[in-house]
């Protein structure tokens, strides 16, 4: 069990966790009346900030791989819950794209200082990319692992029949998914009408840090042209987009993580220099 400690006003620029175990105890921040789990290591910057995905929480492959990895680099490096999700509180039906980005932002501010290389897994590279907009001047670099920016209009109201969207009106919630061999999950319709505000792919996206957006050709989830149209939207010239033919939505297997840390190792001494 997670244990939560501290508050968001105290917490020091880093919080190491306990070592030695991997029941390390997590931290906590306020935000409003929300707690949000965290784990910070202290190290080297650029910094690097994990933002999981939907329904993901920070103690998941990517997450943990890339501590290790961070760990062993001397780099700093902070993962955490949103709202609603793992070791944080609130209950995962209330969250909203724009609830979820200011527990990042939260913990971009209090948890972290100076620049910073922010990796987002499928809907956290929505996260990141709306952290740094508002925060451009402390983003180091950006990292992209299946990134999933609207999917909420793209991926979910757009594969809603004409009756599961009049049911989402009639009783503010569905469970969308649920194809043969998958599971099935809440999608509420203040998650679709929040995530209205916060849509990306429709314009140019200001930022003119480095970018790297790797994605799986055989993500049945997220199709690939969603990063490449990312890609595309961004104002910086510095983007790659690294395609992995037979890399599925999770990207958690040996090589993909290798990949992903020899990704970011790349961007930090380049940050760094």
């Amino acid at each position: 069990m997670a244990d939560h400690a501290g508050s968001g006003s105290h917490q020091p620029p880093w919080v190491t966790a306990a070592s030695g175990s991997s029941s390390a105890a997590y931290h906590s921040l306020t935000v409003g009346a929300a707690t949000i789990a965290f784990h910070a290591t202290a190290g080297a910057g650029p910094g690097v900030i994990f933002c999981g995905g939907f329904q993901s929480d920070m103690t998941g492959t990517k997450a943990l791989a890339l501590e290790a990895w961070a760990k062993a680099q001397g780099r700093g490096f902070v993962r955490f819950d949103y709202q609603g999700h793992g070791s944080s509180s609130g209950r995962f039906v209330d969250g909203t794209i724009g609830l979820w980005a200011e527990d990042a932002r939260a913990v971009f501010d209090r948890v972290t200082s100076g620049p910073q290389i922010l990796v987002g897994s499928s809907m956290g590279a929505w996260i990141m990319l709306l952290v740094a907009l508002s925060r451009p001047e402390r983003v180091a670099g950006l990292v992209g692992v299946a990134a999933a920016p609207d999917f909420t209009e793209d991926l979910i109201w757009g594969s809603l029949d004409h009756r599961q969207r009049q049911a989402l009106f009639e009783r503010g919630q569905l469970d969308a998914g649920g194809e043969a061999g998958s599971d099935s999950y809440p999608v509420t319709l203040a998650l679709i009408e929040e995530g209205r505000r916060h849509l990306l792919l429709r314009d140019p996206i200001a930022l003119e840090c480095p970018v790297r957006l790797i994605h799986g050709l055989a993500d049945r989830d997220v199709p690939w042209t969603t990063s490449a149209r990312l890609g595309e939207r961004l104002t910086t010239r510095d983007v790659r987009l690294i395609l992995i033919k037979d890399g599925d939505h999770r990207l958690s297997r040996d090589q993909d993580i290798t990949l992903l840390c020899r990704t970011l190792e790349e961007m930090g001494g380049a940050a760094a220099g």
